[in-house]
């Protein structure tokens, strides 16, 4: 071959070399640190980008998109000597290229390191319960210590959050039977409000119900009442309008005396002291009705014998009238001092045996 082609062949193939080594393309959302013999030059942004060959070379390639780092889990002791174990996720961005590649030599190790070294500080001065029930304070107290120590490194921290906390098997299990007991503790609690609403509700309804019924009696008893009062005004109206004499009210008194002792409830009967009055007026009534209208009769008849008797001039003719026997008389009065006396001596015999068996009942 002929020396000359050799030589430009090699030389094509340096012109190939040498314009492959000026041009430098970079992706976007990547920073690529460039050096001249070895010393830090600048940082090539995404696009097309042209070095000196030989003389200028590529220390690191970042990617400056936000990273997502999520540690392994930590032992870390609490307040109260328990031992959890706590891992977290990290969320970051390189904000300078410059300072991530030459402040720090592993800037993960470092944000780890910091991050398990700020947790035990947190978690040191806080009890079990409050560790698990204050996630966002170690959360918020996290981000600030590591945004300002990463700070210098050229990165920033967006959110640290705390992915799991494990206490141990012991603690678990005694942390699930004080739930269970919470929970029971809850259930008895509504169950028992329950029952005693229930109660309230049940005896607001019997209240009701008493009331009900009481005011419903005082009502029927109220127009028992009033009808009773109108009813005897009734009675004493007629009686006044119609000139009831004293006979009529004693025979009326004697019908009354027999229902007396009509009550099982009563234990002894008094017979009122105006029985024999009664009596007498009743008698009298019998005796004397006949005669009185005897005597209304013939002066009936006389009046109208003397009125025909002067109508025709002559004498008025005068006869004879017999007045009711005695006997007749006599008779009606017996009979009703008869009826009389049967109907005290029944209400008398009624109320001795309505007596004698209670009077039994305690000496049996």
């Amino acid at each position: 071959m002929d020396p000359l082609v050799i030589l430009l062949l090699v030389a094509a193939l340096v012109v190939v070399f040498l314009v492959a080594s000026t041009v430098r393309i970079v992706p976007q959302a990547r920073r690529y640190n460039i050096e001249r013999f070895g010393r830090y030059r600048r940082t090539l942004q995404p696009g097309l980008n042209f070095v000196v060959p030989v003389a200028d070379r590529i220390n690191t390639r970042l990617d400056v998109r936000e990273q997502v780092y999520s540690s392994d889990p930590r032992p870390v002791i609490t307040e109260d000597n328990l031992v959890v174990n706590i891992d977290t996720v990290l969320y970051y961005q390189i904000t300078d290229p410059r300072a991530a590649a030459y402040e720090v030599a592993d800037y993960l190790q470092a944000i780890d390191q910091l991050t398990v070294t700020t947790l035990r500080n947190v978690i040191g001065s806080m009890d079990l319960e409050e560790t698990l029930t204050s996630r966002e304070e170690i959360n918020s107290r996290l981000r600030a210590v590591l945004d300002d120590a990463t700070g210098k490194w050229g990165i920033r921290v967006n959110r640290v959050e705390i992915k799991a906390i494990d206490p141990p098997a012991t603690i678990k299990e005694a942390m699930e039977k004080q739930m269970r007991a919470e929970r029971d503790k809850r259930a008895a609690i509504l169950h028992a409000e329950g029952e005693r609403q229930a109660k309230i509700l049940t005896a607001e309804g019997t209240k009701q119900k008493d009331i009900l019924e009481a005011q419903g009696a005082q009502q029927a008893m109220i127009l028992r009442a009033d009808g009773e009062a109108k009813a005897v005004e009734l009675v004493f109206q007629a009686v006044h309008r119609n000139n009831a004499d004293p006979k009529v009210l004693a025979y009326k008194y004697l019908e009354t005396l027999p229902h007396l002792a009509s009550s099982d409830n009563n234990t002894f009967w008094v017979i009122p002291g105006e029985l024999t009055e009664a009596v007498r007026t009743v008698t009298r009534a019998f005796g004397e009705q006949p005669a009185d209208g005897a005597a209304r009769s013939a002066q009936r008849e006389e009046q109208t014998e003397a009125e025909g008797a002067a109508d025709d001039g002559g004498t008025p003719a005068l006869e004879a009238r017999h007045a009711p026997m005695p006997a007749e008389t006599a008779a009606a009065a017996d009979e009703a001092v008869k009826q009389a006396a049967a109907a005290v001596n029944d209400a008398k015999a009624e109320a001795q045996a309505a007596e004698s068996p209670r009077r039994a009942a305690p000496g049996g």
